[in-house]
């Protein structure tokens, strides 16, 4: 799933500025106070505990602990120990204190959540399945765990409302990410927004709501298309102003997919913003069969030339027979730009994700074969993920060949499989000036109800 810059962006917000409580180690059971009876292990606990500077105090810590190993005031050295490499912005230090802590105090609430904090940003990061099924495994752990008898109320409370929300993200992101199942995604965003309060679902919880609109968005048998446009319109409702343009087209899209057209869309905007969740049923109505509002449009579009290319591979995915046809025989033969995501690519063919539902799939929808082999530079810089756009960037062109509808599956809505012939990649820098086209009706054929 391709996460838009602001998600990330706020997840790597919400991870800097969590900031958990002093939560106190436990002692040994028999052992009262803490008594440390050896002048030098009491002499070096003391510089240990009274330095400031977080590099000093790892420092200080970590040979304390090479030199006390069995220290009473083990405990106490490793639960600062988290605290000092978390100041220090040492994200390998705090996961070694934070394990052996663990090791010694299993249950220790602070130890799991930091760990699950950067286990977590490595399942993003990378989408490595053992770090994601890492950090869940630890974050299940946490939303298991009981108060200690030597934790107040207060400070357990002020903890768990920290760390919950991000155990629940953190076991709807291995859902998404390892296991693609989205059911269970949906079900644990779900619980961590439910612990938010209306305020910081519009700021802390913001980012996982717009992963949760998107896990509903989701081709296959979990999508709920008016759910997910219910968080859309909520995560764009209380969005920063620089981020609502990333944000709005997946928004609109949807809607259009659903209902056929952005008519009623400020109603539910409106409405997201008085609650996280819907009150009730969510009213949008559906719109007309996809091949209904085919029709509709190309009987009311004169020149069906001036269609957008996304638009026309609707029609071709998702028109009857006959309206399909009617489309491709003004296609084929002419040449056209592909802009979209490369899915894949070797010397003669590059594999295109050009509409938002080939896209959130990673699945191709435009196949062009090209005229000359890439160079091996070339393909060094064609790899997935690089996009292909209009104007003035580089660009890939090539003369409609064929196509064929493609049935839909549990993971992807129906398609059409366009390929082009003689394709050619065009670098920004050795392109001619633009020719001029008639400018299309951007996202007419949208309006189709994808089922």
């Amino acid at each position: 799933m391709k996460k838009f810059v602001f998600a990330s962006m706020m997840a790597l917000a919400i991870m800097t500025l969590v900031s958990a409580p002093k939560l106190q180690a436990q002692q040994p059971a028999d052992s009262g106070t803490l008594s440390i009876k050896d002048p030098a292990e009491f002499n070096a606990y003391q510089m240990f505990s009274t330095q400031t500077d977080p590099k000093q105090k790892t420092a200080a810590g970590e040979s304390f602990l090479k030199t006390y190993p069995q220290s009473l005031a083990k405990n106490l050295v490793l639960d600062a120990l988290v605290d000092a490499y978390q100041a220090s912005n040492d994200s390998d230090g705090t996961l070694g204190a934070a394990t052996r802590l663990l090791q010694v105090d299993p249950n220790n609430l602070k130890a799991i959540l930091y760990s699950v904090l950067i286990k977590k940003g490595q399942c993003g990061k990378t989408s490595d399945a053992q770090a994601c099924d890492d950090a869940a495994a630890l974050a299940m752990k946490g939303l298991q765990a009981t108060k200690p008898a030597a934790t107040a109320d207060a400070d357990w409370q002020k903890l768990t409302h920290a760390a919950f929300p991000i155990f629940h993200s953190t076991l709807a992101l291995d859902d998404a990410v390892s296991k693609k199942d989205w059911k269970a995604a949906q079900d644990e965003y779900t619980s961590e927004l439910k612990l938010f309060d209306d305020n910081e679902s519009k700021s802390a919880g913001l980012s996982d709501m717009l992963l949760l609109a998107q896990a509903y968005s989701q081709p296959g048998s979990a999508q709920d298309l008016k759910k997910a446009i219910w968080f859309y319109s909520r995560v764009w409702d209380f969005a920063p102003a620089q981020y609502k343009a990333q944000i709005e087209p997946k928004l609109e899209y949807y809607y259009k997919k659903f209902h056929g057209g952005l008519d009623g869309l400020d109603t539910v905007k409106q409405a997201a913003q008085a609650s996280t969740f819907p009150s009730g049923e969510i009213k949008i109505d559906p719109a007309k069969s996809p091949a209904e509002q085919i029709h509709d449009l190309l009987a009311s579009t004169p020149d069906l030339k001036v269609l957008a290319l996304g638009d026309k591979e609707t029609v071709l995915a998702m028109g009857s027979k006959e309206d399909a046809d009617k489309l491709w025989a003004l296609m084929q033969g002419q040449e056209s730009q592909v802009p979209g995501i490369v899915i894949a690519a070797t010397a003669d063919q590059i594999q295109v994700a050009v509409t938002q539902d080939a896209k959130d799939a990673k699945v191709a929808d435009f196949i062009v074969n090209l005229k000359k082999p890439l160079t091996d530079a070339d393909l060094k810089l064609i790899v997935p993920g690089f996009e292909f756009k209009t104007q003035p960037a580089a660009e890939l062109v090539g003369t409609y060949d064929t196509y064929q509808q493609v049935p839909a599956t549990d993971k992807t809505s129906q398609a059409a499989s366009i390929v082009l012939k003689d394709g050619e990649y065009v670098p920004e820098e050795k392109k001619k000036a633009p020719v001029h086209h008639p400018a299309a009706k951007p996202g007419a054929a949208h309006k189709a109800a994808h089922k």
